[in-house]
């Protein structure tokens, strides 16, 4: 049992489980009915997504330094209690369950579900 952290829209894996899509916005063009048909996700968690502003700040995060700065806010963010609890919910179910994580990013070392794979970590997350 473990969370994967995925790529939406990529083809599933063998026993990748519920997809849970941490995105500020649905696929455009995409109908509701075809979210899960078309490997997007099953279920829309946008909590765990930054919010729009630091979206923004990610997207333009031209440098190390100002790619620090947006894991800085974002960790600020999910530090929220709200954030805080589903983080330690999801780290409790990967202990039972097979589920995974997903943005749109193509490249997970500058994306936000990176920063959410550490702080499922540092909770003792089973990360596959």
């Amino acid at each position: 049992m473990s969370i994967r952290i995925i790529r939406l829209g990529a083809p599933r894996a063998k026993g990748e489980g519920t997809r849970i899509g941490t995105v500020r916005r649905p696929p455009r063009g995409v109908s509701k009915e075809r979210f899960a048909a078309d490997d997007w996700f099953d279920v829309w968690y946008p909590e765990l997504s930054p919010s729009p502003d630091l979206v923004a700040k990610a997207l333009g995060a031209a440098t190390p330094r100002e790619w620090s700065a947006f894991e800085r806010a974002f960790r600020a963010e999910m530090n929220a209690p709200a954030a805080r609890r589903t983080l330690d919910l999801l780290s409790a179910l990967s202990q039972h369950a097979d589920f995974s994580l997903g943005c749109y990013c193509a490249d997970e070392a500058r994306c936000h579900r990176s920063i959410l794979r550490a702080l499922l970590a540092e909770r003792g997350a089973k990360i596959a």
